[in-house]
């Protein structure tokens, strides 16, 4: 991994900053979080403006209308955005990070053309509809039914923890295709329009108090064979592909906005008089090579991710699990740092303090990582 920077990737950090010195000023107040219709507009207005401007899809394909970037241009897309506190993803998580380039590693050419193209304009939503109240962790155990019916499959179950479903379009779904098959072995990858009759959301409200989340249930809901991506009874393997892409890259322009968070705490800290405690500043110190192991880490899950065809590895848990378990500890000592002031209702810490405890569960449970750290790259025997 080469970590310096060439004259033609300065020469794009430069462009890149001029840019949004003056798109940033231009954007529209942001919508109350409570507002998913307003922040459904204002996160796909800025995707949008990325589009116009060259920088949507940066790191995608060229045959899957992104720009084919380097995997160092990439992440100075994200330190960049993330310092003059651009817009993050927001509504369009599921589509830019999961479902878009899960379809471009393994969709077919009608499937790009259909499905890719909306999702770097700001023109659609995706939501991900695979836990379900049942399976707890073990995401295998799903058992959404989808039954063929000529050119169609009819869907019957539910899912739990859809991102944003209230205001998706398109629904990357997971479903039993054969129940009498092993349950790795019996499971399909489709894409649900969300509008489809028998499909009902019902919002869930968290610990935070936002409605990011819902139940889907599904009542014999028609869905197109030929919106299945790969092939029938295949869909673990293409889910594999998924949770390599939620798990390796996904999280990137949150590692660089965990340090900028980092860095204000040290300043406030200076400011307030919580310097003087040496074990705080302790705390703060490891956390500062935490983040800055990680975010060599994200370099080369980046990079490998470039070599093996656009798909990260396996090292991808190692990320998720120590970043998760990382971001947790950063609000921990933010309390501390900020005191009475970090229960205020109305400040910013609170709800992202409140959102640090769910990465733990969040893109796959902590313990399921350290089993595939333990299977897959240590080599240990599995569990029993």
């Amino acid at each position: 991994m080469d970590l310096t920077y060439t004259e033609e990737e300065q020469d794009f950090r430069a462009r890149l900053r001029e840019w949004l010195l003056k798109a940033l000023p231009e954007l529209p107040a942001r919508p109350s979080p409570d507002d998913w219709p307003g922040r459904r507009a204002y996160d796909l207005g800025w995707q949008r403006r990325l589009y116009e401007a060259g920088y949507a899809g940066l790191h995608w394909p060229v045959d899957a209308g992104g720009r084919g970037a380097t995997p160092t241009q990439h992440l100075i897309f994200l330190e960049e955005t993330e310092r003059a506190g651009a817009p993050y993803v927001g509504a369009n998580f599921v589509g830019l990070l999961h479902a878009g380039p899960t379809i471009a590693a393994e969709g077919t050419a009608a499937q790009r053309a259909r499905w890719l193209p909306p999702v770097l304009r700001g023109d659609e939503v995706w939501c991900q509809g695979f836990s379900e109240p049942d399976a707890g962790s073990d995401l295998a155990s799903l058992r959404t039914r989808a039954v063929r019916d000529g050119d169609d499959y009819v869907i019957t179950g539910s899912k739990i923890w859809t991102s944003h479903a209230e205001v998706a379009d398109w629904c990357e779904l997971l479903v039993r295709t054969d129940p009498e098959a092993p349950k790795h072995r019996g499971i399909s990858w489709l894409a649900m329009p969300m509008d489809a009759p028998g499909v009902t959301v019902r919002p869930l409200r968290t610990l935070a108090g936002s409605t990011e989340f819902a139940e889907v249930f599904l009542d014999e809901v028609r869905v197109p064979v030929a919106n299945r991506v790969g092939a029938e009874n295949d869909g673990w393997r293409v889910t594999m592909v998924t949770l390599s892409f939620e798990r390796g890259t996904a999280f990137v322009g949150e590692v660089v906005a965990c340090r900028r968070t980092l860095g204000e705490l040290a300043r406030t800290a200076r400011a307030n008089g919580r310097w003087d405690d040496p074990v705080l500043r302790r705390r703060l110190g490891r956390l500062y090579g935490e983040f800055g192991a990680l975010w060599r880490l994200t370099q080369w899950n980046v990079s490998e991710s470039e070599r093996s065809g656009g798909v990260p590895g396996i090292g991808g848990s190692v990320f998720k699990l120590a970043y998760s378990h990382a971001r947790q500890e950063l609000y921990d000592v933010a309390a501390e740092v900020l005191g009475a002031a970090s229960l205020s209702l109305d400040e910013e810490w609170v709800l992202d303090r409140l959102s640090s405890l769910s990465y733990t569960i969040a893109a796959g449970t902590s313990q399921i990582q350290r089993n595939i750290v333990a299977e897959r790259i240590l080599g240990l025997p599995k569990g029993r």
